[in-house]
């Protein structure tokens, strides 16, 4: 009888973690896809109601659609799990959102790397030699992240070869663990190829956040003794655009390095678990979920794309 007590309570307890994972990945991506799509237009306002336009609007444009994507292409399958009775989720289906979700996971990354960068670059000193690179950086910001586009497209072009529809998992915790897709067989060599890539993009978010913070302190012991000690607290539109720019980096980091850590024990031991599969995309998600939040609660612009606070402030 203990045996089948223990076996009861293990299952009750697998069941509610699968319910609350699936409870809040939904809550996630509804919010999440919501404060993107509000990321979008409060960047795109400036644009379309002739107001000055910065090259970081269209760097946060870029991004509101690559979180976006990110959210509803990992949010179907636990959607359709929670509410859908029937999988019409077949191996075309897997393929393009799988694809879909890793195209556009990796120009996040990038986008959010070329935001670092320029960020970067506006705070470097105005010497001679750097003129000419800071004055030409606002012109390839756009360029820069259209290249992040084609690049990913590219690069995960042999996504979809590799992905199945859904298959049985063998995941007896939950009669809906075949509702996520699956590789038709491993794919080192891309594996290594998309790793060297993110490398490349954390390191240089790291080099230049890294950056930012010498160059922000070695401002403010320059002009500690200019100012008071209240304008001293004040801080600058640059200085809170830095510190954003610097939370983004690294809130991106630490769930990057959390999932990467699930995905190399799935991968490596084959192991399939249903709540390891949900853990890991509730990690994707995070990142593009909190990001459009810190980057509209410290954005001192109002939100114009509303009519009336364009009335007030235009």
């Amino acid at each position: 009888m203990s045996g089948v007590s223990l076996q009861g309570k293990s299952f009750l307890w697998r069941t509610t973690t699968q319910a609350a994972l699936k409870t809040m990945h939904l809550l996630q991506m509804g919010v999440g896809a919501l404060a993107s799509v509000i990321l979008f237009f409060h960047d795109m306002s400036p644009i379309l109601l002739g107001h000055k336009h910065r090259p970081t609007h269209t760097i946060l444009t870029h991004m509101a659609v690559a979180n976006l994507f990110v959210l509803l292409s990992s949010g179907i399958s636990h959607t359709m799990a929670a509410f859908v009775l029937e999988n019409f989720l077949l191996s075309l289906g897997c393929k393009f959102i799988y694809y879909i979700q890793k195209v556009a996971c990796s120009t996040t990354l990038c986008s959010t790397c070329v935001l670092s960068a320029y960020q970067f670059l506006t705070l470097m000193p105005r010497r001679a030699e750097r003129t000419v690179l800071i004055g030409r950086a606002p012109r390839f910001t756009g360029s820069s992240c259209c290249i992040c586009w084609i690049l990913n497209v590219l690069m995960y072009i042999h996504v979809p070869l590799k992905i199945t529809g859904p298959q049985d998992m063998h995941n007896y915790t939950d009669n809906r663990g075949n509702w996520f897709c699956s590789s038709s067989g491993p794919h080192w060599g891309l594996g290594y190829l998309w790793s060297i890539s993110d490398a490349m993009f954390i390191g240089l978010m790291i080099w230049s956040s890294g950056s930012m913070v010498f160059l922000l302190h070695r401002h403010l012991k320059r002009v500690q003794y200019i100012y008071t000690s209240t304008e001293h607290h004040k801080c600058s539109p640059e200085d809170k655009a830095t510190h954003t720019i610097l939370m983004l980096v690294v809130t991106f980091v630490i769930f990057y390095v959390m999932n990467s850590i699930f995905v190399f024990y799935i991968s490596a031991f084959s192991d399939f678990h249903l709540w390891l599969l949900q853990t890991s995309s509730f990690l994707v998600s995070c990142f593009p979920t909190i990001s459009p939040f810190l980057l509209l609660l410290r954005d001192p612009r109002p939100p114009r794309f509303c009519p009336w606070v364009v009335r007030n402030y235009a």
